[in-house]
């Protein structure tokens, strides 16, 4: 496939933080968005500990600094409810089989930008996306400000560390750029990758988490070097 070429860099989001002192480490990289988990994970945060975090964000010294972005699998109004409360997210990242009404909910309740994840098989091989599943879209596309495409985990839905059949992408990016949708790409990405992802399907963002760990901890080198051949590509 031709690179395909966006006018302005990808946005960058660095999930699964949990540590203050990592996220101080970050301070003025040109990060966009800081997710945390709220859903069943090996990261998952209390919201009081997402609370701390959003406070360091405030030190970044660019004008627009990261936004704190929530990871959520399937949860009800009520636990959002308690957890914006405390955390006062900017996203909330919906991670499991929320249907269009139920986002239409949260963004009437909050002023929050609305991500809507969809996840496809681990190492697939398989064709293109159907036109059945991009068809099945249109009902969310009054009610998300983005979609992100990440790798389908059996035990937490995402954050599997592996990539998807790439050739699904283009599809999306289609759908999403006719009704001026966000799209991002989760799922394997490191910075060893990022690049020729981003130089062949030209997302409006991408997402990481264990691609900038080392042994299960976020690693500020990793985190630096992906940050850095993102906004090079």
């Amino acid at each position: 496939m031709s690179e395909r070429r966006n006018p302005l860099p990808a946005a960058v989001k660095i999930c699964g933080l949990q540590d203050v002192e990592v996220l101080k480490s970050m301070i003025n990289l040109p990060v966009d968005y800081i997710g945390v988990v709220f859903a069943k994970s090996r990261r998952r945060i209390e919201p009081e500990q997402a609370a701390a975090l959003r406070t360091v964000l405030f030190e970044w010294s660019a004008y627009d600094r990261p936004k704190l972005a929530g990871v959520f699998v399937n949860p009800t109004l009520d636990e959002l409810e308690h957890i914006m409360d405390i955390a006062h997210l900017d996203v909330i990242q919906l991670h499991g089989q929320e249907t269009a009404e139920f986002c239409q909910q949260v963004k009437q309740r909050w002023n929050a930008k609305v991500f809507k994840v969809f996840s496809f098989p681990k190492d697939e091989t398989g064709p293109e996306a159907d036109d059945a599943a991009i068809r099945a879209l249109d009902t969310y596309d009054k009610f998300v400000d983005a979609i992100l495409l990440d790798t389908h985990d059996p035990l937490y839905g995402g954050g599997s560390g592996k990539t998807f059949a790439w050739e699904r992408i283009p599809a999306y990016a289609e759908w999403a750029k006719s009704r001026e949708i966000a799209l991002f790409v989760a799922g394997g990405l490191q910075p060893d990758n990022v690049q020729q992802l981003i130089q062949t399907y030209a997302p409006f963002g991408v997402d990481v988490s264990s691609g900038v760990e080392t042994e299960g901890v976020k690693d500020i080198a990793k985190i630096t070097a992906f940050v850095e051949r993102v906004k090079q590509a």
